[in-house]
């Protein structure tokens, strides 16, 4: 008979790729979730996960059993709100993954009235310059640049944003034709090439840059403040600069536009909590669509 306690350590370790990773999340000492990975095991008559040195690794069964104990999972969840009625008071945790600036900018500043409206929710917001994987559950919900186009997701755009040329006042100072658009042999503040996780942050082909002089920071917050601090120009979102006035839009005809999407795993998306979050992020970024693209 499957015991649940152990399908929920076994998808701790396939999520983290590792047993310390995995007791470390859930509590638990490394031996505990050892042996209770052994008894499912053991109950089920298969090998699930290959132990290696740099941690784990999940067999052909394992990947199978994975998906079934997601959906395990996911019933698991309805099944708990419906019997505490957590979905009728709409309370409960929700974890957010963001690019740092629709992160920082947008969600960390238009959260905080929705639950005020819900006293029980726990919006848990994650702005960092990566991907997330839903699949994994490192988010109910993420915001991403690229459109998923794999998975059991739903998907929905979000919104356009444009990015621009900026500078500080005080770089352009001494640099009058950097003032009028000649960009030649300037420093220019970009992402680390090797960090950069969307082919959609790849922009500085777009402005005739690529082959310039550059200052690299991994982080869209670093390079505005890479660039107030007079280190280069960058291409910076307009919507996260509009309001700093000693940033200076430079080559006003160089502009890119990408689109931000907002997925849900189709697991959860009925969840109540979750639809909720979803939908007021959906009406924040509908509300602002003026200041996500500059003309």
């Amino acid at each position: 008979m499957l015991d649940w306690d152990n399908a929920r350590i076994f998808l701790a370790v396939a999520r983290t790729g590792q047993m310390l990773g995995a007791a470390k999340k859930l509590g638990l000492d490394h031996a505990t979730v050892s042996r209770r990975i052994a008894t499912l095991e053991s109950a089920l008559g298969v090998k699930l996960i290959e132990r290696r040195t740099n941690g784990c690794a999940l067999t052909a069964t394992g990947e199978t059993f994975l998906s079934s104990a997601e959906k395990i999972e996911t019933e698991m969840l309805r099944a708990q709100a419906a019997l505490s009625g957590a979905d009728v008071a709409v309370s409960g945790n929700v974890r957010v993954g963001a690019p740092d600036g629709f992160g920082t900018f947008v969600l960390a500043r238009h959260l905080s009235a929705l639950m005020d409206e819900h006293p029980g929710l726990n919006v848990q917001l994650v702005p960092l310059p990566r991907a997330f994987s839903l699949a994994k559950r490192e988010a109910d919900i993420a915001v991403t640049i690229d459109r998923p186009v794999e998975g059991r997701l739903t998907v929905k755009k979000l919104t356009d944003y444009s990015l621009s040329l900026y500078a500080s006042r005080e770089f352009l100072k001494d640099r009058p034709a950097l003032a009028k658009g000649d960009l030649a042999g300037v420093r220019v503040v970009a992402y680390v090439p090797d960090l950069i996780f969307s082919p959609a942050l790849d922009y500085l082909g777009e402005f005739g840059l690529a082959e310039h002089p550059k200052f690299e920071c991994a982080g869209m917050l670093g390079q505005i403040e890479a660039v107030r601090a007079g280190s280069g120009i960058g291409v910076l979102h307009d919507y996260a600069v509009r309001h700093l006035p000693d940033l200076v839009r430079i080559a006003p005809d160089k502009r890119v536009t990408r689109t931000y999407w907002i997925v849900t795993h189709d697991d959860v998306r009925d969840l109540a909590r979750v639809r909720l979050v979803h939908d007021h992020i959906v009406a924040t970024a509908a509300s602002r669509a003026k200041d996500f693209v500059r003309k």
